[in-house]
């Protein structure tokens, strides 16, 4: 027949074809692709690349048969044209016929199923020369849910991630992506979701890589010429972690190859976990395609942990090591290392060790000797700022609040606890104090102090906050 024939019968598949899926499918994966030829009811039609054919394959080769078959009839077939880059410099694109399958699932019967390296999939984790049968997710077994503490600064995440762990590919979540500074449990809460995965799932395939790592795999894979190696490796992982995204910047030949990965795992329903130091909105020197998938899902951060989140970290510590500190050295602690998790530990492990080679108790006194190289100024005159920080941190409100003409009950406690502790605390005027709190004068210090007084003798719950907070500021005092 000729072109024009050929065009038009494939003009009329896709009317049909348009009718039965999305409008969002239909542009993606049949747009692109051309009508070549049509000899004895068999329609060869050129598709961009491997990947796009197994997609077809996979997910609408019935529709194209029906589609085929009422313009044509019985007997029609399929084959497509598929053009590859030649992995020399010096030569074209070729191309590859390849027939249409009978079986819509004749390209994805491992998906799911642990791999065995006796197929023809090398695993790039491998040394040459060692065994090894089934894929290592790479996880730590002892990064899991239960040692990971919950706080207001990170509850999001974490509950996204207990989502995604229950149902992997199943939630809107997909990709699932945790960004923050360093130290704050990044990467152990994707290992945590990791662990359970495998846990409620034996025969998901979940893996594991540093994205320094898979960097490097990839340049192994061109060096030796076997990226189609790698790339069937990495698209037969049911869930796949990636941590620290934020080094493939201003690395394209890395991005396009992550990009057909992440793209082939996304649309097989896989579930993809990425961790980065940032948002995705601030990761420079990416392409735009990729970082439009990393919003597809949901960007969750973690925050520096508050006081109580550290006090529980540190507790929690303690008891898994079966290690008893006295209350106020551990408050000590948890009140002036509030940079990142990873400073906690390594705080308690400094306590430990000293109290260990010295034969002492670990004392507030010898704890604020052993860590100041980890306290920033812990041998500090108390100022009102500090009290005025310290306060609001507490009752989680703004210190701009404290110092402003509003009203509101909580603003105001705030503000008299505050000029009451001012007082108590600093060599300052009452004048002086006033000014630190929007300009007021001294008898609206006078006035605090006597209402704080009067409170701590009739409300108990006040009383219990004055107590706490009046030691979180002493403990800083040396």
């Amino acid at each position: 027949m000729s072109e024009k024939t050929c065009e038009a019968v494939w003009n009329n598949c896709l009317k049909l074809i348009q009718d039965n899926v999305s409008p969002q499918s239909f542009k993606t994966w049949f747009d692109p692709i051309k009508p070549i030829k049509l000899e004895n009811k068999v329609l060869t039609i050129q598709v961009p690349s491997q990947f796009f054919y197994e997609w077809l394959e996979e997910h609408y080769v019935t529709l194209l048969k029906k589609a085929l078959k009422t313009e044509l009839g019985t007997g029609s077939r399929l084959e497509y044209n598929i053009i590859v880059e030649n992995s020399s410099n010096s030569a074209n694109p070729y191309v590859v016929n390849l027939p249409g399958s009978t079986n819509s699932k004749a390209d994805n019967q491992n998906v799911g199923v642990p791999l065995n390296l006796s197929n023809n999939i090398k695993n790039p984790f491998i040394i040459p020369g060692i065994k090894k049968l089934n894929i290592d997710s790479n996880l730590n077994a002892n990064l899991t849910f239960d040692n990971f503490i919950e706080g207001d600064c990170n509850r999001l995440a974490r509950s996204a991630g207990y989502a995604v762990a229950n149902k992997p590919g199943g939630t809107s979540f997909n990709p699932l992506m945790i960004f923050s500074d360093t130290g704050l449990g990044k990467t152990h809460l994707v290992q945590a979701i990791g662990n359970m995965i495998k846990q409620n799932s034996k025969n998901k395939v979940v893996l594991y890589v540093p994205v320094e790592k898979f960097i490097n795999q990839f340049v192994d894979s061109v060096r030796n010429n076997s990226n189609q190696d790698f790339m069937n490796f990495y698209q037969h992982v049911d869930v796949l972690i990636v941590d620290d995204v934020q080094f493939l910047e201003n690395k394209q030949k890395t991005q396009e190859i992550f990009f057909t990965i992440f793209n082939h795992l996304h649309q097989l329903g896989k579930q993809i976990i990425l961790t980065s130091d940032r948002a995705p909105k601030d990761l420079k020197g990416m392409d735009e395609r990729l970082l439009s998938r990393f919003k597809w899902g949901l960007s969750a951060d973690l925050q520096t942990p508050d006081f109580e989140t550290r006090l529980a970290i540190l507790e929690h510590m303690m008891y898994a090591d079966g290690i008893n500190l006295s209350r106020d050295v551990v408050e000590y602690v948890a009140h002036n290392i509030n940079t990142n998790i990873r400073e906690l530990q390594g705080a308690l492990v400094s306590l430990l060790a000293q109290s260990s080679l010295n034969r002492k108790e670990v004392t507030l006194d010898l704890a604020k000797q052993i860590l100041k190289n980890f306290v920033k100024n812990s041998s500090r005159e108390i100022s009102i700022e500090f009290i005025q920080k310290l306060v609001c941190d507490y009752f989680t409100i703004p210190v701009e609040l404290v110092k402003s003409k509003t009203r509101k009950r909580e603003i105001v406690q705030a503000r008299q606890i505050s000029m009451f502790y001012a007082k108590d605390l600093t060599k300052s005027s009452l004048k002086t104090i006033g000014m630190h709190f929007g300009g007021r004068d001294h008898s609206t210090v006078i006035h605090a102090c006597q209402t704080v007084n009067d409170l701590i003798e009739t409300d108990k719950k006040f009383k219990s906050d004055i107590e706490e907070i009046g030691k979180r500021i002493k403990i800083n005092l040396v």
